[in-house]
């Protein structure tokens, strides 16, 4: 059974080849105390139909842009999926995952419900 964390989309782009006209690739964030930290990246694990329906969010709620990336309201939370996690220096987050997937789109779930920081670091202290 893969690990999972709940996670608040924060920046979508644009996928390539047949999904180059949708918004495939997030990144995602949990909470540290009032802010979102960026933790991973996740291009598959959803549906068409969803791909369709995030990407029409995504072009009504896009807050800034920078290059092909758009920084969107932080509502939508996901089910990441993972193999493992290692500490990385590199990551504001302090960990890195490996084989990271959306699970689901949690749509039963608030943003601020979305895992923490102090979750994550759990799971590198206990995975890691």
């Amino acid at each position: 059974d893969p690990l999972t964390l709940d996670a608040v989309m924060i920046y979508a782009q644009q996928g390539h080849g047949r999904r180059a006209n949708l918004f495939t690739d997030f990144t995602f964030a949990v909470w540290d105390g009032t802010a979102l930290v960026p933790f991973t990246k996740a291009y598959s694990g959803l549906t068409d139909a969803e791909f369709r329906q995030i990407t029409n969010w995504v072009r009504r709620n896009t807050l800034d842009r920078f290059g092909p990336v758009r920084q969107v309201r932080p509502e939508h939370v996901f089910e990441i999926a993972f193999e493992g996690i290692q500490a990385s220096p590199r990551h504001k987050s302090g960990g890195a995952l490996r084989f990271p997937r959306m699970a689901r789109w949690r749509r039963d779930k608030p943003a601020a419900e979305a895992n923490t920081h102090a979750d994550l670091l759990e799971m590198l202290d206990q995975y890691g």
